[in-house]
């Protein structure tokens, strides 16, 4: 059986729902549900239908039974009828179960297929997302973003919907049948019903999306903590501390189940309450209650209390489905907010065409004209950045932590697009660069190393697919790591993280490979050996000299020792540009660099000054 499930509607750049203070979470949650689940309504409502008649199949056998009964109860009784009555009670039990399972299995092809499809989509998603929408949130995130809440999307689509209508159609249909036989008992069986809507209404109304939240939020932290706990077992020991690393991931544990409890215990003890006034002890109390109080009024005779106690029991059991099914409808509604949240995501426009992705642009001058950005509206982190990178040159960022440094260079590989003015290659904005365009002519090393789950090889050609080995020996030598390389069990097929076990300078030199063999023309780098241990920091400084040459280069600066032979110095203050000039010059100023540079030099004194007496 194929099902065919609609494509999600697209998202706009920039095209945002309405902000959640201008409508209540409910309504958020809803309107998510909605557009998260328009691909699969016309499929989930064929199968409602084939529900609806399978509930309908529920109730006509017990019927029969009834007039069976009557038959039986009869003076003269026809046996044939009464036979006649239970094979087609039989009958029509076979095609419930049928219905029944034609319309699970089509639920749950649809479900499987629509997974399938909004995770691709999802992924292409994120294809299209700025750079820094990773920066910005962990790999765990992610994960939950593409796998949990996509799962948890199970419970909607293959089985809300067809719960529901299973739980509205048996009591209308039993109803209406037992008001044809006695309405005033009728009335009476209604009573544990509406104490039932009463109660599950309060189930839903409980407001556990907070306590969902705060529960996501203690999950993440247990597997943060459980990661920092396994990674640094050698350390915390060492100095002592085991007993203070358990403790915070114990703590992290304690808190996440005390969330389970906050987030389960009021929904079940109204469950619990709801699931007593359908049970069907209760509801056969009633009716046997209501039954013999009538016979005695003589309001109906006593083979009419029968159709109530073979048809109306199954009033409850209809109808306990939904209770069950109230935490996984609202795990499954904070995931459709948070996958809604994500398709509602800005992506980068751009105009460039296909044909425009094949080479890289020719180096040109790098311009930021009056840029500024911000995070968010209210807090701008850029203001009226106007700078020009000269082909071929070196231009350092320095200033204070916090005055921007790592967000504008984050912005010339379009991390982020600016909030106001442009940056251009050679005249041109880079929006009008295709993705694959702007990084075959903007490259980029960053002090956090991220290295794919493959082998080296695979890392290397993420720069250039069809790099062959000669190349990527090459881009290896350069950056000083090939030695290293070929030590390892299996060389460039040693995979990453099982028998290729990098440290943090041999790590950075291989992303420097990455970027020598990627060959952009205008490069970014932000303080390439801050990971580097002491003995690779000379390699890592090797291996830059070889991949800056002949390039634009833009580098963030913590350490000033390091960039005094660079063409230009840019120093931010307060997210502007408040000196520019090389090294002697801005030394010599009085400025913020002057006082940046001191406290450098004492830095640097202090250390020596602790390796001399060390060395004594």
């Amino acid at each position: 059986m194929t099902v065919e499930v609609a494509p999600l509607p697209a998202a706009e750049a920039g095209n945002r729902p309405p902000k959640a203070a201008q409508r209540t979470r409910k309504q958020e949650e809803a309107l998510a549900r909605k557009e998260i689940l328009a691909p699969v309504r016309r499929p989930l409502t064929l199968a409602s239908i084939i529900v609806a008649v399978a509930s309908v199949c529920t109730v006509v056998p017990f019927v029969l039974i009834v007039e069976a009964c009557r038959e039986l109860l009869a003076d003269q009784v026809d046996t044939d009828r009464v036979w006649r009555l239970l094979l087609i009670a039989v009958v029509v039990l076979v095609v419930r179960g049928v219905l029944q399972a034609v319309a699970l299995t089509w639920s749950h092809l649809v479900d499987a297929n629509y997974q399938l499809t909004l995770r691709r989509l999802l992924a292409a998603k994120l294809t299209r997302v700025p750079l820094g929408w990773f920066g910005e949130r962990s790999a765990g995130e992610v994960k939950k973003l593409l796998q949990d809440d996509v799962e948890a999307l199970h419970y909607l689509v293959a089985h809300a919907r067809l719960e529901f209508v299973g739980a509205l159609t048996v009591p209308l249909v039993t109803l209406g049948y037992l008001f044809t036989v006695e309405w005033r008992l009728t009335l009476v069986l209604l009573v544990p019903l509406v104490a039932y809507a009463v109660i599950f209404s309060r189930m839903l109304d409980q407001d556990g999306r907070d306590r969902i939240a705060v529960y996501n939020r203690w999950e993440r932290r247990t597997q943060e903590v459980t990661v920092e706990f396994v990674d640094g077992i050698q350390v915390v020991r060492a100095f002592g501390q085991a007993g203070k690393a358990h403790k915070v991931f114990q703590d992290a544990v304690d808190g996440q189940a005390q969330a389970v409890r906050r987030m389960k215990a009021p929904v079940i003890r109204l469950q619990a309450a709801s699931d007593l006034v359908v049970a069907p002890v209760f509801v056969m109390l009633v009716i046997v209650v209501a039954g013999l109080a009538g016979v005695g009024l003589h309001w109906l005779a006593p083979v009419d209390v029968l159709p109530f106690l073979l048809v109306g029991l199954g009033l409850g059991s209809s109808l306990l489905g939904l209770g069950y099914g109230t935490q996984a409808l609202r795990t499954a509604g904070a995931a459709a907010v948070r996958l809604h949240e994500l398709q509602q995501e800005p992506e980068l426009s751009t105009e460039a065409t296909a044909s425009d992705s094949q080479v890289p642009a020719a180096a040109g001058v790098v311009r930021f004209e009056s840029v500024t950005f911000g995070y968010r509206k209210d807090h701008e982190v850029l203001r009226d950045i106007d700078i020009e990178l000269a082909p071929g040159t070196l231009t350092a960022l320095v200033g204070p932590s916090g005055s921007g440094k790592s967000t504008l260079a984050k912005l010339l590989p379009r991390f982020y697009d600016v909030g106001s003015g442009r940056i251009t290659i050679a005249g041109r904005d880079i929006r009008d660069y295709s993705t694959e365009e702007l990084y075959r002519t903007v490259g980029f090393v960053f002090q956090d190393v991220r290295l794919i789950g493959g082998t080296v090889r695979d890392n290397l050609r993420l720069a250039r697919p069809d790099a062959d080995d000669a190349a990527l020996t090459q881009a290896a030598r350069a950056a000083q790591i090939h030695d290293r390389i070929m030590a390892l069990p299996r060389g460039y097929d040693s995979e990453i993280g099982v028998d290729a076990v990098l440290s943090g300078g041999e790590a950075q030199r291989l992303s420097i490979a990455r970027a020598l063999l990627a060959d952009t023309p205008v490069l970014v780098l932000d303080e390439a050996t801050a990971f580097a241990d002491p003995e690779s920091e000379a390699a890592v400084q090797d291996a830059l000299a070889v991949l800056v040459a002949g390039r634009t280069v833009l580098v963030i600066a913590h350490r000033l020792h390091t960039i005094t032979g660079v063409d230009r110095i840019l120093v931010l203050e307060n997210g502007t540009v408040v000196e520019q000039g090389d090294h002697r010059t801005l030394r010599d100023a009085g400025g913020t660099y002057q006082r940046l540079w001191e406290i450098n030099e004492e830095a640097l004194g202090a250390i020596a000054f602790a390796e001399t007496a060390e060395g004594r």
